[in-house]
C-alpha cells in the first residue's frame, strides 16, 4: 500500500488483558465463566435455580447480564464515592426519553470486557448473537430525542464528567409496530415483562411528591379529582452508564410512580378487594406508558402530569444531594447544572423557585438569579404544534403554587418589556408566558428560555431560525442566552459496536485513538486515494450488506439483493420528514422503467422504516402507501432484479444497528427550515453511505466538513420555502412537468389501490387540493436529478467508495463528545472528575 500506516504497540496477550482488568475492576479472583462458583454460572444456578444444563437462551442472556454488571459495580460505587468525597459540579440532564437500546454488547465494549466475554463464550459454547438478541430495546424513547440522550450519556461518562439522567421508568415503551394488510398496527411494548438485569431499585431514596387533587382510573382513563390533594411516591431505579475504558460508571436514575399506601387493609376486609389497591393502580399509571397518546385531552392530561413528576422527583433528589455536601444556597448553581432536553422538563423553573422560596425561605431576587444560572435549555424544533403549551386550568387544579410563581415571572417580564419597548404591546403578546384566548395557556418554552440562562438550538440553521423567527422577540431580549450545539452521536454505539469490520479496517490504518476522538479520522482522507484501502473499506461495506440480507431472511423470509444500492429513509414518520417524497421518487422511477426496460439503471432496493403516531392518520395512510407501492412492483415481472421496496416494521436502535452499516444511500430530505438537525444522517455518514438531502438540519454542516460535491444536495433552502409561502401553487408542477403529473394520476386513478378504490385520496389532496404544505412537488424534480447524480456515481464503485471515505473522513465533528465539550465549557461550566 502506498500510503504510511500507523504502527502499533504488540497486543498484550489475551492473560495480560484479564489480569489488567480483573485490578481495575476490583474482582478479585472470582472467574467470570467456567467454574462452578463463576459470576456466570452462580447468576444461572442462584437467579433462577435451575440446572445450568436447563437453562435456555432467556436465563443465559440475564446470567451474562447481570454477570457483567457485577464487573462494573466496584467501579459504580467508586464513581459516585468519588463525586461524594470531591463534591465537584455535576451535570443533571433532564429528558424525558433515553433511546437506550440493547446494553449487553455495548457495555461488554465499553468495558473492554472482550477477553472476558470470549472466553466465557467459548467455554459455555454460548451462541454470542442468539443471547444479544434475548434482549429488549428499553422502551424509554421514541426517536431522535431519546436516541440523543443516550449518546449524550455515553459521551458525559466516557469524558469522565460527573453527570447523572434523570427520567421515567415506562412500564411500556411507545409501542410494538406490525404491518397487517399495509396498515400500521400497535401493540403494547412490555419491555420489562422480565426482569431487567442492568437496573437496580432504590426504593430507600423515594421521593414523595405532592399534587393539589387526586387521581382516578375511569373509562380506561386517569380522571383528575378537584378538592382533595394527594401525594404520589417517586420510585428511582438506577441503570449503570459506563463510559469507554470502563472509569468511569455514570447513572441513569428513571423513577417509578406509587401511591403512599399500597393496600387498604379495612377496605380489603370488607371484600372491596379492587378497590384495596386502587390508589397504588391509578399512581402506576403514571409511569406505564410512553407519551401517551395526546391527540385527546385525557392524554395530554397524563402527558402534563407526567412532565411534573419527572420534573419534582429529579429536582428533589438532586437537591438532596446538594444539601449533603453544601448548606449554602447561594453556591447551587457552582455545584449544579441542570439541562432541559426540550420543554418537558420546564415546569422545572417554578417548581426549582417554589424550593427556594418556600423551602429555603430566600427572598425572590436571590431565588430568581439562583434558578436562571442553574438551568440551561435546549431547544429541538421550530414546528409550533411541539413547543409545548399547557391549559391553565390544569396548573390551577393541579400545581397552584407553580401557577403563583409563573404569574409573578410573568409580571417581572411583561414589566421588563414595556421599559424597554415602550408602547410595543404586539411584543408584549408575544413574549408572555401566558397566551390568551378562550382557553387560556402557559407557553413553556418561553418559560423555559426566561427562566434559565442558555438556550441553545441543535444545528447552525436550527439555532438561526430559533432566534431569527420562532422566538425572535425573547432572542432580542436576551442575546447573550443564545447558542448553537450542533447535535452529535456517540461513535462507541453506532460505530464500533455496529460496524466492528469497519473499525477494523479503520484501526488498522490509522490506530485506535479515533474511538475517543472522532477528529482522528481526518486521517483517512489520504487514504481515499489508496487502492487497497478502498478494497478493504469496499468489502467491509459489502459484508455488511451481506449480513442484514442475511438477517432480514433469517427473521422475515424477505430476501434482498447485496449487490443492489441499498437506498435508505429510516426515521419518525411525518410529512415534513417527506417520506411520501421519497415514495414519489420510486413512483417515477418505476415508470421508467416500465416504459423503456432496457433502461441502464443500477438494481435498487430502497428501505423504509419508522413509527407513525397512532393517532396521526395521514402518516399511516403513507406507511401504507409504500406498502402497496412495494407490493406493486414485487408484482411486476419486469421490476425483478431492477426495484424493490421495503418497509421494515418495528423500527428500533438495534435494527438500525443492523441497516445503517449496510447503507449505500441515506435519505436526508425534510422541507428546509423543519428539521432541526437529524442524528440518524450522521450515523449514516460515519458508516460510508452517501447522503442525498436537502439543505436542513445538520446535513448542511455534514455537507460543508466533506465537501458539497461529495453529498447529493438538492431541492428549495430553508429561505426559498419561508418566501415562496404565500404564493406557492403545487398545481404547476403538475401542469408542467409530466413525470410529476403521471405520478399524481397512477395515484388517483387507484393503480397502487386497485381493490381499495380511493383510500388514497387524503394524499393526493395533500399534494394537490390542501396546497401541498410542506412543498413535495417543490422538490421532486430536483430530487430526480439528484437521483440522477447518485446513479451515475454508483457505476463508478472506484469513485463512489472514494467519495464514502472522504465521508468518514469528515465525520469527525459529528460525535457527540464535541457537542457534550461544547455544552461542558460554554454553558455547564464543568470538568472531568477522574475516578482513581
Amino acid at each position: 500500500m502506498g500510503t504510511q500506516r500507523a504502527m502499533q504497540p504488540p497486543a498484550p496477550t489475551e492473560s495480560e488483558q484479564i489480569a489488567k482488568l480483573r485490578s481495575q475492576y476490583g474482582v478479585g479472583p472470582v472467574e467470570f465463566a467456567g467454574t462452578p462458583g463463576a459470576l456466570y454460572e452462580r447468576h444461572l444456578v442462584l437467579d433462577d435455580v435451575i440446572d445450568v444444563a436447563a437453562a435456555g437462551p432467556r436465563e443465559r442472556f440475564a446470567a451474562l447480564a447481570r454477570s457483567v454488571r457485577d464487573i462494573l459495580s466496584q467501579r459504580w460505587i467508586r464513581t459516585e464515592s468519588t463525586y461524594t468525597r470531591q463534591n465537584p459540579k455535576r451535570v443533571y440532564y433532564l429528558s424525558m426519553e433515553f433511546l437506550m437500546g440493547r446494553s449487553l454488547a455495548n457495555n461488554v465494549t465499553n468495558l473492554l470486557l472482550d477477553p472476558f466475554v470470549k472466553k466465557a463464550v467459548k467455554e459455555e459454547k454460548l451462541d454470542w448473537l442468539a443471547l444479544l438478541e434475548e434482549e429488549p430495546d428499553a422502551g424509554l424513547g421514541n426517536g431522535g430525542l431519546g436516541r440523543l440522550a443516550a449518546c449524550f450519556l455515553d459521551s458525559l461518562a466516557t469524558m469522565q464528567l460527573p453527570a447523572i439522567g434523570y427520567g421515567l421508568r415506562y412500564e411500556y415503551g411507545m409501542f410494538k409496530q406490525s404491518i397487517s394488510n399495509g396498515w400500521q398496527q400497535e401493540r403494547p411494548d412490555n419491555w420489562l415483562l422480565r426482569p431487567d438485569p442492568w437496573e437496580v431499585a432504590r426504593p430507600d431514596e423515594k421521593v414523595e411528591i405532592k399534587l393539589n387533587c387526586s387521581f382516578e382510573v375511569r373509562g380506561g382513563g386517569l380522571h383528575a379529582i378537584q378538592g382533595r390533594p394527594s401525594s404520589l411516591i417517586g420510585v428511582p431505579y438506577d441503570r449503570p452508564v459506563a463510559g469507554y475504558g470502563g472509569h468511569t460508571i455514570n447513572t441513569l436514575r428513571l423513577w417509578a410512580a406509587s401511591a403512599p399506601d399500597y393496600f387498604d387493609f379495612q377496605v380489603f376486609s370488607h371484600g372491596d378487594f379492587v378497590g384495596a389497591v386502587a390508589e397504588t393502580l391509578e399512581a402506576e399509571s403514571l409511569t406505564r406508558v410512553l407519551y401517551p397518546d395526546d391527540s385527546t385531552s385525557m392524554g395530554q392530561g397524563l402527558r402534563f402530569v407526567q412532565e411534573y413528576f419527572l420534573v419534582a422527583c429529579s429536582l428533589a433528589d438532586i437537591i438532596r444531594r446538594f444539601r449533603s455536601g453544601n448548606k449554602d444556597w447561594a453556591t447551587l448553581p457552582e455545584k449544579a447544572a441542570i439541562q432541559l432536553n426540550d420543554t418537558h422538563p420546564t415546569l422545572s423553573v417554578p417548581e426549582l423557585m417554589r424550593i427556594l422560596l418556600d423551602e429555603a425561605h430566600l427572598g425572590w431576587d436571590q431565588a430568581w438569579d439562583i434558578t436562571q444560572r442553574t438551568l440551561g435549555y435546549t431547544n429541538h424544533t421550530l414546528l409550533p404544534e411541539a413547543l409545548e403549551k399547557w391549559p391553565l386550568a390544569w396548573f390551577e387544579s393541579l400545581l397552584p403554587r407553580q401557577l403563583e410563581i409563573i404569574y409573578e415571572i410573568n409580571r417581572r417580564l411583561l414589566d421588563s418589556v414595556r421599559s424597554r419597548y415602550p408602547g410595543d404591546e404586539g411584543r408584549v403578546e408575544r413574549v408572555s408566558l401566558i397566551e390568551e384566548g378562550p382557553t387560556k395557556h402557559v407557553r413553556m418554552a418561553n418559560l423555559a428560555i426566561v427562566g434559565s440562562h442558555s438556550t441553545n438550538g441543535v444545528s447552525a440553521i436550527h439555532s438561526e431560525l430559533l432566534r431569527r423567527i420562532t422566538v425572535k422577540d425573547l432572542a432580542e431580549m436576551f442575546p447573550d442566552r443564545f447558542s448553537n450545539k450542533t447535535n452529535g452521536v456517540t461513535p462507541r454505539r453506532w460505530m464500533l459496536v455496529a460496524n466492528p469490520e469497519l473499525s477494523k479496517v479503520i484501526t488498522e490504518a490509522i490506530g485506535d485513538h479515533w474511538v475517543t476522538d472522532l477528529s482522528e479520522l481526518t486521517k483517512l482522507k489520504p487514504l481515499a486515494g489508496d487502492k487497497a484501502f478502498r478494497n478493504s473499506f469496499r468489502k467491509a461495506k459489502r459484508n455488511a450488506k451481506s449480513r442484514f440480507a442475511g438477517w432480514l431472511q433469517a427473521t422475515s423470509g424477505q430476501t434482498v439483493d447485496p449487490d443492489s444500492i441499498f437506498d435508505c429513509q429510516i426515521k419518525r414518520i411525518h410529512e415534513y420528514k417527506r417520506q411520501l417524497l421519497n415514495a414519489l421518487r420510486v413512483v417515477v422511477l418505476y415508470n421508467r422503467v416500465k416504459e423503456n426496460p432496457n433502461l441502464a439503471m443500477e438494481p435498487r432496493t430502497f428501505f423504509f422504516a419508522g413509527k407513525a403516531a397512532p393517532a396521526y392518520q395521514l402518516a399511516k395512510l403513507i406507511i401504507k402507501f409504500i406498502e402497496n407501492l412495494a407490493g406493486v412492483i414485487d408484482g411486476d415481472p419486469a421490476m425483478r432484479g431492477r426495484l424493490k421496496v421495503l418497509f421494515l416494521p418495528e423500527y428500533d436502535v438495534s435494527l438500525a444497528e443492523r441497516l445503517i452499516p449496510a447503507s449505500d444511500v441515506s435519505n436526508q430530505i425534510s422541507t428546509a427550515g423543519y428539521e432541526a438537525s437529524g442524528t440518524s444522517n450522521m450515523k449514516f455518514m460515519m458508516n460510508g453511505a452517501l447522503t442525498i438531502g436537502t439543505r436542513d438540519g445538520a446535513t448542511i454542516e455534514m455537507a460543508q466538513e466533506a465537501g458539497e460535491e461529495n453529498f447529493f444536495l438538492f431541492g428549495l433552502t430553508a429561505e426559498q420555502v419561508s418566501g415562496s409561502r404565500e404564493w406557492y401553487n403545487p398545481h404547476w408542477h403538475y401542469d408542467h412537468d409530466p413525470e410529476t403529473r403521471a405520478a399524481l394520476d397512477m395515484i388517483s386513478s387507484n393503480y397502487f389501490s386497485r381493490n381499495e378504490p380511493g383510500i388514497f385520496k387524503p394524499l393526493y389532496d395533500a399534494l394537490l387540493t390542501y396546497g401541498d404544505h410542506y412543498m413535495h412537488l417543490a422538490d421532486l424534480k430536483s430530487y430526480l436529478e439528484a437521483d440522477q447524480r447518485l446513479r451515475e456515481l454508483y457505476a463508478d464503485p472506484d469513485e463512489w467508495t472514494r467519495k464514502a471515505i472522504l465521508n468518514v473522513a469528515a465525520s469527525g465533528k459529528f460525535s457527540s463528545d464535541r457537542t457534550i465539550a461544547e455544552y461542558a465549557t460554554q454553558i455547564w461550566e464543568v470538568k472531568p472528575c477522574p475516578v482513581p
